[in-house]
């Protein structure tokens, strides 16, 4: 297996390359529009062939750089049904699969943060994209977001996954990079110990900006980050 993890300063976004190296061909996670170039170098130099931009969700915070992978290496886009981006390729919904050489990577149905976020279980790992984070979870207060939505994907879903199972966020702004079922259940500041309830009213008082690229993500995003027509 082929993993690397890229990290995007701007906003703190993480960035997944994945693959198989018996087929050489990989998969891209979350891509950032400003690193696509890193990303085509790395699969050059490891001879591999992109087959799939995987997207957990439409982004608010940073132009995705999906479509300019499928311009530059013909790889498919695949989003959620329910994402809002009628641009990919294939449209996924819950407990469907995607075929990366001898690999499977599973999706999983994590709606909250926004009404079409999934997440990607490969191997020993979930990529769950802004549904849960490292100590906390994406916000709920746009794009038809829900926290008693979050709160039962998470719970239901991503906790029912087995403990030592690893967790690889969209997000961090601490500096870390992996977490893992077991660690989220047990010590997540939001979520461990609370009730449905206290959930929803954790994330009412939260009071966040809005994200600065918001304006320029969303609708780019929605065209899988084109940015003008």
């Amino acid at each position: 297996m082929f993993f690397r993890q890229l990290f995007d300063l701007d906003t703190s976004t993480y960035t997944y390359i994945i693959g198989d190296l018996q087929w050489r061909e990989a998969a891209v996670i979350d891509p950032v529009f400003d690193d696509v170039d890193t990303i085509i170098n790395i699969l050059k130099a490891e001879g591999l062939t992109l087959m799939t931009v995987m997207e957990t969700h439409v982004h608010a915070d940073h132009v995705t750089g999906a479509a300019a992978l499928r311009h530059r290496t013909g790889a498919e886009v695949v989003i959620s049904r329910h994402g809002g981006a009628p641009c990919a390729d294939i449209l996924v919904d819950d407990e469907d699969f995607l075929i990366l050489g001898n690999e499977v990577i599973r999706t999983i149905a994590t709606p909250g943060h926004t009404s079409g976020c999934v997440s990607y279980r490969w191997r020993d790992r979930v990529f769950t994209g802004d549904a849960l984070l490292i100590g906390g979870c994406g916000r709920t207060d746009f794009q038809n977001g829900s926290a008693g939505t979050l709160y039962d994907s998470i719970t239901r879903k991503l906790f029912s996954l087995p403990d030592d199972t690893l967790v690889f966020p969209g997000h961090d702004y601490k500096g870390r990079r992996v977490s893992s079922i077991a660690e989220e259940k047990h010590h997540n500041a939001r979520l461990a110990g609370k009730s449905r309830d206290e959930f929803i009213t954790i994330m009412a008082q939260l009071d966040l900006p809005m994200p600065r690229h918001i304006d320029v993500a969303v609708p780019a995003n929605r065209r899988c980050g084109i940015l003008n027509l």
